[in-house]
């Protein structure tokens, strides 16, 4: 993600967008910069930085402290879409991911005009775009190594693909700083200086028994030779999770004055969560809304549902009812809307707590009858059609 915190503060708040915005301590305390907008940047401010030299350095900066929830929230999000994309995903901090995307890529061949992979990545930051309101950089790659590489070229906002082919990978690497591996610190990279060591090319031409000497370690040596290649033989190192709850959010692009508009974009984010929610076997006990206004009052209404439930028609009467009764109908919105958001929770893999019955009572072969109309639903989305 693209100086994360700073983005998000600039979400919340458009009237600092185009304007250097630093995350961290105030201007005058003995603090630092956590992060920085781009536009901070360019006037040399960098995160770490005490906070007392980024103001001299920029004084028409907005200086705000971290706000940690509103981070998470966003973060949470943007790991969904990760998750849409492919299972296989490595959280490596709030703000970055690796993904395996090997088992994705069928479903990005396209006419050929354009390679699997940059139309899975360009798809991959539209949906960050629009479902996160951030920008993030990506970068393709045969291995974790080039793949942080990359996303680092074009930031912010940026892709880079690197092929699977050792003379151009080679190519790519020789003339960057060996600061730019991953991995390769300040100290590594002072140590190589006085020999002359200073861009990935230089350190192909020195043997392994050299860069020993110089680092004082041959697993070092190894590991920066096999790095200045573009060599890197570590795996996503994914786990599979058990979901606590299923939840979607939207953030409107403008503050959003109809009640209406509201309720239709919650409507599409119900769908969605039960998409989402009957990828596998569970049923949900309880709903939840969330509703944030323009003044950034954020109100949350839950209820539990009469059984538990995982199909479309459940989930939307409980959201609607919630929704009802957050905002009535008839009575116009007291404030703009600015984020809206449905999740059930309170999940267990049974129907119910008692186990399978000798006869369905009737309410069982309503929700068999509701659950097995949603599924049918989800294949007709799965091949392209629109159901609402």
């Amino acid at each position: 993600m693209d100086a994360f915190f700073a983005s998000v503060e600039q979400l919340h708040h458009p009237e600092w967008r185009g304007r250097p915005v630093i995350v961290g301590s105030g201007p005058h305390e003995r603090g630092v910069v956590s992060t920085c907008s781009y536009e901070a940047r360019r006037y040399g401010v960098r995160s770490a930085m005490p906070s007392r030299e980024a103001y001299r350095l920029c004084p028409c900066a907005i200086f705000v402290p971290p706000d940690m929830e509103s981070y998470e929230s966003v973060s949470r999000r943007a790991f969904e879409v990760f998750e849409s994309f492919t299972p296989y995903v490595e959280g490596v901090s709030i703000d970055e991911a690796f993904m395996d995307i090997t088992g994705s890529l069928h479903l990005y061949r396209g006419d050929g005009s354009v390679p699997p992979e940059r139309r899975l990545a360009e798809a991959l930051r539209a949906a960050v775009r629009r479902e996160c309101g951030v920008t993030c950089s990506v970068g393709v790659a045969p291995n974790r190594l080039l793949a942080k590489m990359g996303s680092e070229m074009h930031k912010p906002d940026g892709l880079a693909v690197i092929p699977p082919d050792a003379a151009k990978i080679e190519a790519l690497l020789a003339p960057m700083p060996v600061g730019a591996l991953w991995g390769v610190g300040k100290t590594t990279e002072k140590a190589l200086a006085p020999y002359g060591i200073r861009t990935c090319g230089d350190v192909r031409r020195i043997p392994v028994g050299q860069l020993t000497a110089i680092l004082g370690s041959r697993a070092a040596a190894e590991s920066l030779a096999r790095y200045a290649r573009g060599i890197d033989g570590s795996e996503v190192m994914w786990r599979p999770v058990e979901e606590k709850s299923v939840s979607r959010e939207h953030t409107f692009s403008c503050d959003e004055p109809d009640r209406e508009a509201v309720r239709a974009k919650l409507l599409e984010l119900v769908a969605d969560v039960g998409r989402r929610f009957r990828a596998s076997e569970r049923w949900a006990c309880t709903a939840r809304i969330k509703l944030r206004d323009s003044g950034f009052s954020t109100r949350t209404r839950q209820t539990r549902f009469a059984e538990p439930a995982r199909d479309d028609m459940t989930f939307r009467e409980k959201a609607l009812e919630l929704f009802d009764a957050e905002l009535p109908p008839g009575r116009p919105l007291a404030l703009p809307v600015r984020l809206v958001g449905f999740g059930v929770s309170n999940i267990q893999r049974e129907p119910d707590d008692f186990g399978p019955a000798l006869f369905d009572s009737p309410s069982e072969e309503r929700r068999k009858k509701r659950e097995r109309l949603s599924m049918a639903i989800d294949r007709l989305r799965e091949r392209g059609f629109s159901v609402q």
